[in-house]
């Protein structure tokens, strides 16, 4: 397995091993921003780093903030909440989405100040209305290319408080509204149809802020400063979920992988898996309350591969486990029976249209799969032929490949395989020692 535009995985006759799970995507971006609006330095360990999470440090460095890289942490003098200053050009947030999304509830507070923020030809594809209505009830203004799209312009002003209903489950809109909220001028309320990440309100907590959860709603209280304190990054179960996809269907495989995030609503994709019938033993969170714990659990995660059953993920499971779904696909192919995934339209707008992406990548490998309009529906057959799939640059589609490869009987191309750098810089050789 070489580094390359193009790697081809060849089957594996077994999987064994530990490895530590990659620092989390998500929170990483979150810890960055967090330290940017703090009022004192702030130290983060186990920073991810990755292609996405680099473009963060570099847009809260245009913004004013101070970031020193050392070997184990990262340290972020940040500018505070009100203080970002005004770029000369656009802010580039690459290929990061959490970025595109999250930041711009920070700028709507910077009154008298306007931002661009772009991005690459994918970001440019990925639309960011759903912030842009909850920011303007705020008193913000937003102006999207095609009234949609980046580039965009964010100018940010005096705040006002909203209670604001999302019409889909989204951490990434939610985070959006409740860091505008820390500068509005009242309480800021956040209703969700359903639960997802909360990462950001557990980091808001730990840094004083005032935020409460009842039920599906999230209020957060406006704050003078941040102080956050050290942040510590977990592992991410997002990334991870490749490493035990492959545990779970190349036969005879025993796999330990350390240090793994199991935020409540992240697992979704474990519980899943444990309908499914796989083996994926440790210590979870075992659900989630109105009660916001400032803390994100950790556990090692104790993989074993055996027989798989088809299930079905309905619309309110979505959100939990929306970056693997793309495996639940995979792990389908090798399960008894049918395995359907509804209510998830939203991985039409992810790096690439992931069902799209899934459902002809993995067909092309022999899978029995067909896309709805909102999900994909898989007969399972008892494995994949294999054959060659195209990441199409989409860092998770490329990482699919790979453990579809491992799994397969012939074998599978990965083409634009360098794309898991995005995320997971280390997955390649993470396989190889297991392999």
């Amino acid at each position: 397995m070489n580094r390359g535009a193009s790697v081809r995985f060849d089957p594996a006759h077994r999987l064994r091993g530990t490895i530590v799970a990659p620092p989390d995507k998500s929170i990483s971006h979150r810890a960055a921003l967090v330290g940017a609006m703090a009022a004192e330095p702030v130290r983060i360990t186990n920073y991810l780093r990755a292609a996405d999470t680099h473009s963060t440090l570099r847009a809260i460095r245009e913004l004013g903030a101070l970031v020193e890289v050392h070997d184990e942490e990262i340290v972020v003098r940040g500018v505070g909440l009100r203080e970002a200053r005004e770029t000369h050009g656009p802010i580039d947030v690459g290929n990061a989405g959490t970025l595109m999304r999250l930041l711009p509830g920070w700028l709507a507070a910077q009154a008298g100040r306007a931002f661009t923020l772009d991005g690459d030809d994918s970001i440019r594809r990925r639309p960011v209305d759903r912030i842009a209505e909850p920011l303007r009830l705020m008193g913000a203004e937003l102006d999207p290319t095609q009234g949609r799209y980046p580039p965009f312009v964010v100018r940010g002003a005096r705040l006002r408080s909203i209670a604001y209903d999302l019409p889909v489950a989204s951490a990434q809109v939610k985070s959006c509204v409740l860091l505008a909220g820390l500068a509005a001028d009242g309480a800021t309320t956040v209703s969700e149809p359903a639960p997802s990440r909360d990462h950001t309100e557990r980091m808001l907590a730990a840094a004083g802020v005032g935020v409460h959860r009842n039920g599906r709603h999230v209020t957060v209280t406006n704050a003078d400063e941040l102080e956050p304190g050290p942040i510590h990054v977990p592992g991410d179960l997002s990334s991870a979920a490749f490493t035990i996809a492959a545990g779970v269907v190349v036969p005879r495989s025993r796999l330990l992988i350390r240090d793994v995030g199991v935020n409540w609503t992240r697992t979704g994709y474990l519980r899943i898996l444990e309908r499914m019938g796989a083996i994926v033993v440790g210590d979870l969170e075992e659900h989630l309350d109105d009660e916001i714990v400032p803390t994100e659990p950790l556990t090692d995660l104790d993989v074993t591969a055996g027989p798989l059953v088809g299930t079905v993920v309905e619309a309110d499971e979505v959100p939990l486990a929306i970056d693997e779904l793309p495996l639940v696909a995979l792990l389908g192919c090798f399960a008894e029976g049918e395995t359907l995934v509804r209510g998830a339209q939203e991985l039409r707008v992810k790096e690439s249209d992931r069902i799209a992406g899934v459902v002809e990548g993995l067909r092309g490998l022999g899978a029995e799969i067909e896309a709805t309009a909102d999900g994909f529906a898989v007969t399972g057959t008892g494995g994949l032929r294999g054959g060659r799939i195209d990441s199409g640059g989409d860092h998770r589609l490329a990482m699919l490949g790979a453990v579809a490869g491992l799994a397969s009987r012939e074998g599978v191309e990965v083409v634009g395989m360098d794309a898991a750098d995005v995320s997971y810089p280390g997955f390649m050789g993470d396989l190889g020692a297991l392999a």
